[in-house]
């Protein structure tokens, strides 16, 4: 059926050689900082104190460890993904290239929901961090501009504001932003480090006991709300075609943004459940009142400045891979190809770009995004869900072709990565299945309406 037709590699890799529209600027250390500054965000100043204090206690670095280990075997088999298909996309065009064009197509909508929602929800975060330091300084904006309409303001000027400035930064170009997100990831490390150097004294080994106070279940439920700390895994994916040698580059960026982001994780954890007795920590801002228990007042400024910029790296990563993965899409034809225009000057997609970033900004401004924030995570486990699957098919289909990486004992990684996904995946509540129903179905009409229609590969098959 046409709607099984698959992209062949040798076209893929045509495509990726042939390209000169986009700049190949990122070496291996950049990815591994846009994957820091990707990942650590959200869930190290928000998810560890509520982890340990709801779900596992102390435990909580075990929750990490496995949440980790089931992050390892996506970012396995993505490292080999992207290593052997050094193409725009991520996990659409692997989808594309092993499960077909409606798989495809069904990933590539999926990730639209997770970039944009994701983005939105973190832009919101963003605004109420810096809304804080303003506070601190005496410097309070009026109520109007700091919340939606649905909470009683206008709009949410400041979040809106992260997201111009975001959208006009990757718009010049991905080495531009780049050097930006690398100076906002060592600002950002440099926070937490700071932290861990002011904490780690004041741990009383006593709060470790007992280190399980909510049994191994309570770890394993910790696993499910922690997993959430490393979504943006598959984002590092979409910047192949940017990347110097993706042979060599992408699978060093991905699986070293993952070690340096677990590490960083159970550091913070095991300082912040030593230092506070694990029921305290049932805050949206745990590092920052570690650091007011302790006595250092200045701690909440510390920490708000560090998440301004941890989530303002979170945002530049997020919209650049939206923009990145409706690139591809658009080469495809199965969205408008007049987005596929790439800016003369600057090498970027700035088409895609204004009109993602218009939308972000309109999420974010005028609406209550924690409504449906948990959706777009319903978006990534499916995707990964289809890169443990592909990776099996693409092996069987291309035995012989060169890969980069290759992922050890993928007949036995592939699998766990997926059964872990889908638990992880029954996990999310019956709101968020539907709501992603819902969006899926949306997204078959689209693609019965025009993608099918107008799809290069139908094209060059009449």
């Amino acid at each position: 059926m046409h709607i099984f037709r698959c992209k062949s590699y040798e076209r893929l890799m045509e495509e990726a050689k042939d390209n000169q529209h986009l700049l190949k600027a990122l070496g291996a250390l950049d990815i591994t900082l846009l994957g820091l500054g990707i990942i650590i965000g959200t869930g190290i100043f928000v998810l560890t104190g509520i982890g340990a204090a709801e779900y596992a206690g102390p435990g909580l670095m075990l929750s990490f460890v496995l949440a980790a280990v089931t992050c390892a075997f996506i970012c396995l088999a993505y490292a080999e993904l992207a290593s052997f298909l050094p193409a725009a996309g991520s996990t659409y065009t692997y989808a594309y290239s092993s499960l077909g064009e409606l798989f495809g197509w069904w990933v590539g909508w999926s990730l639209i929901l997770e970039y944009s929602v994701g983005a939105s929800a973190v832009a919101g975060g963003w605004s109420a961090y810096f809304s804080g330091i303003l506070h601190a300084a005496g410097l309070d904006l009026p109520r109007q501009l700091i919340m939606v309409p649905a909470e009683g303001g206008w709009v949410n000027l400041p979040a809106v504001l992260i997201v111009v400035v975001s959208t006009a930064l990757l718009i010049f170009g991905v080495q531009a932003s780049a050097k930006i997100n690398r100076l906002l990831v060592f600002i950002k490390l440099g926070t937490i480090f700071l932290f861990l150097f002011l904490a780690a004294p004041h741990i009383n080994p006593l709060h470790w006991k007992p280190f399980l106070p909510f049994g191994v279940k309570g770890v394993v439920a910790g696993t499910a709300v922690l997993f959430f700390a490393y979504l943006g895994v598959d984002a590092l994916a979409t910047t192949a075609e940017e990347a110097k040698n993706p042979k060599r580059d992408m699978p060093i960026g991905i699986l070293s943004a993952l070690l340096l982001c677990t590490i960083l994780y159970i550091a913070v954890c095991a300082v912040m459940t030593g230092v506070v007795p694990y029921p305290q920590l049932d805050t949206a801002a745990p590092a920052s009142f570690v650091l007011e228990y302790i006595g250092l007042r200045f701690g909440s400024a510390i920490v708000g400045t560090g998440a301004i910029c941890g989530l303002s790296t979170v945002i530049l990563g997020m919209l650049f891979a939206q923009s990145r993965a409706l690139y591809a899409m658009s080469r495809d034809g199965l969205i408008p190809m007049r987005l596929y225009k790439v800016h003369p000057r600057f090498r970027s997609p700035y088409i895609i770009q204004l009109l993602v970033g218009g939308v972000v900004a309109i999420i974010t401004g005028f609406t209550p995004i924690h409504i449906v924030a948990e959706v777009c995570s319903a978006g990534t486990i499916f995707a990964f869900l289809c890169a443990c699957v592909g990776i099996l098919i693409l092996r069987k289909r291309y035995p012989d072709k060169p890969r980069g990486f290759r992922c050890p004992a993928v007949k036995v990684i592939a699998p766990l990565g997926f059964i872990f996904c889908g638990f992880i995946f029954s996990q999310l509540s019956s709101c968020t299945m539907i709501l992603f129903c819902v969006w899926t179905l949306i997204g078959f009409v689209v693609y019965g309406l025009y993608g099918y229609r107008h799809s290069e590969l139908r094209k060059e098959e009449q």
